[in-house]
């Protein structure tokens, strides 16, 4: 399967999630093998270029069918820095799937070790300290393309101050395909 093939496939299955929870039909989703396979993806919507709503996995555990889906009606209904999307919002928005690689660890002594590591427009980078763990996307550098602030921003994502630095700071990257919907 192309990989616009599976790209399309992904986006299509990520709108009809949304949809059918307004019990509207959706397109029909041509057959593609890789869905049955395990995957790890992330669905963003934004609606004028801005975020809408953003929802995934780390790590492939399921079907990617299924976790498209998932990750679909999490980013659209239970994304906690957004109401649930609207019926009469979804026309207007744009749906984009990330494909994640495995995460790999990186091994560095210091912060300033860590960051010569990060490859801008490149990584995806999942931040750990004790019980904080979040990520962001490759993508996010367009908005952040300097390291040191991309971790800054990184470790209030957190929930920890922008400076904070300790033994329990873990990194991982990774990598996605990306597929993003045209204009609504």
């Amino acid at each position: 399967m192309s990989t616009e093939g599976l790209g399309s496939a992904l986006l299509v299955t990520a709108r009809n999630a949304i949809a059918k929870r307004f019990g509207l039909t959706g397109s029909p989703v041509e057959p593609v093998a890789e869905l049955a396979e395990p995957g790890a993806t992330f669905v963003t919507l934004t609606q004028a270029g801005q975020l809408r709503g953003c929802i995934g996995s780390l790590e492939a555990w399921r079907p990617l069918l299924t976790d498209v889906e998932e990750n679909a009606r999490n980013a659209a209904f239970r994304d906690p820095r957004f109401q649930p999307l609207g019926e009469t919002e979804l026309a207007g928005t744009r749906v984009e799937v990330s494909l994640l690689t495995p995460a790999e660890p990186l091994v560095f002594r210091d912060e300033a070790e860590a960051l010569a590591q990060l490859r801008p427009n490149i990584d995806g980078v999942i931040f750990s300290a004790g019980r904080h763990r979040t990520t962001f996307l490759p993508q996010v550098w367009e908005q952040l393309p300097e390291p040191v602030d991309f971790m800054a921003r990184l470790k209030q994502k957190a929930g920890l101050p922008s400076n904070y630095w300790g033994p329990d700071v873990r990194l991982e990257r990774y990598t996605v395909k990306k597929w993003k919907e045209g204009e609504p």
